[in-house]
């Protein structure tokens, strides 16, 4: 289960572990739970805890960010380790999803 916290129209989810192939189909459907509701514009995930990521994950990702950018709202992440980072710059997600350093975008 994802941990995820909303304000207003903004709701940060904390994904921990890993967002391979094998994750990937549970935390796409925690993530679609939580976009049913039309009034989340933002979602931040921190991702401070997940240690892997594969092309699964970001399809994940570019999958949600779909249904964000279809209501006219954006998705960013926050607290990559540096693998995690290296992955999301390689892949270019870095010029789609916004990537905050702590309060700020980077």
């Amino acid at each position: 289960m994802l941990e995820a916290k909303a304000v207003g129209d903004e709701v940060t989810v904390v994904i921990a572990g890993e967002l391979d192939h094998y994750a990937a189909p549970q935390i796409r459907r925690q993530l679609d739970r939580i976009l049913e509701d039309p009034m989340v514009i933002h979602l931040v995930l921190d991702l401070e805890n997940l240690t892997f990521m594969d092309s699964s994950g970001i399809g994940v990702l570019l999958g949600r960010l779909r249904v964000l950018q279809s209501r006219g709202g954006a998705m960013s992440v926050r607290n990559m380790r540096p693998s995690v980072e290296k992955l999301f710059r390689l892949s270019g997600l870095h010029r789609v999803i916004g990537m905050e350093n702590g309060g700020g975008r980077y």
